[in-house]
């Protein structure tokens, strides 16, 4: 089977949190706008029905991701969430009944061939399951600390591009964050059982990542367009997982020769991303 089964869930993970940006983001364009981080904005969005559904669909993603961490590593199973942009401007441009410009559908495929071409180049190897504390201590430091910083810098703006893009990388180092803690407290389930999940000290910190990543993430679909927001978020997602991957769970990659055509892949798929960013995106997406 080798990486098929985590590929395969990682991808339906994509597709799930794809179709909750959509709805999340439609839910949360009912909500008067703020100027500051308020955690009242759930509240407010928990009575949407919309906002419901795709919180279903979050749980969902979190499913098929825990399998993906749980049998491939996680620079693996991280890079292939930079699908969710293509994806979630497809499943938007249903809701609204509309069909994407032929740039746009070229865009699309420049971030599918160059995320393969990445990937295959690199070939991600490893599924460490252990890590140790002085590694986790300087990651989550450093990590917290940028988040902060984004978010600091992202509520000094306005609603607008600028707002959504500092709000989306915040999100995505969140997102980045858990999954990394997510793998260690799903190998301690798998190892040990309930009572090993629910002891381990990575399961609440994926608990309190996980509920800041969804409170960021609603700021960012409130603050700005979501073809701001998305870029931001899909490839922070990718890129500071596959960091993660190497420096905390010793995940190895190619290198050598490698790295020319991965770095091929990087700007298809860079290229692709930031075109879709600036295309007029359908009813329903801006």
């Amino acid at each position: 089977m080798g990486f098929v089964l985590p590929v395969l869930a990682a991808l339906f993970a994509a597709c799930s949190n794809a179709l909750a940006t959509v709805l999340q983001r439609r839910a949360a364009l009912t909500v008067p706008q703020s100027r500051g981080f308020r955690p009242g904005l759930v509240l407010d969005l928990v009575r949407r029905p919309v906002w419901l559904v795709g919180m279903f669909a979050v749980v969902a993603a979190g499913v098929g991701q825990a399998v993906a961490l749980a049998t491939g590593p996680l620079s693996l199973v991280q890079p292939l969430f930079v699908l969710e942009l293509p994806l979630a401007l497809l499943i938007a441009s249903l809701f609204a009944r509309r069909h994407l410009p032929r740039a746009q559908w070229l865009a699309v495929a420049a971030v599918v061939v160059g995320l393969g071409v990445t990937l295959v180049a690199l070939a991600p190897t490893g599924n460490r399951t252990d890590v140790p504390l002085d590694r986790w201590i300087p990651t989550l430091a450093a990590g917290g600390g940028a988040v902060v910083a984004l978010a600091a810098a992202g509520l000094r703006h306005p609603p607008g591009r600028m707002r959504a893009a500092c709000l989306g990388l915040a999100t995505a180092l969140c997102y980045a964050l858990t999954a990394a803690l997510m793998k260690s407290a799903v190998h301690a389930l798998d190892g040990g059982g309930p009572e090993a999940f629910l002891t381990a000290w990575e399961t609440y910190g994926l608990v309190v990542t996980g509920i800041a990543a969804l409170l960021l993430f609603e700021h960012a679909m409130q603050g700005g367009p979501l073809v701001a927001s998305q870029p931001a978020l899909t490839l922070g997602d990718a890129g500071t997982g596959l960091v993660l991957g190497v420096l905390l769970y010793e995940e190895h990659v190619r290198t050598g020769w490698w790295l020319l055509p991965a770095l091929l892949g990087v700007v298809l798929i860079t290229a692709g991303v930031f075109t879709l960013a600036r295309s007029s995106p359908p009813e329903g997406v801006d």
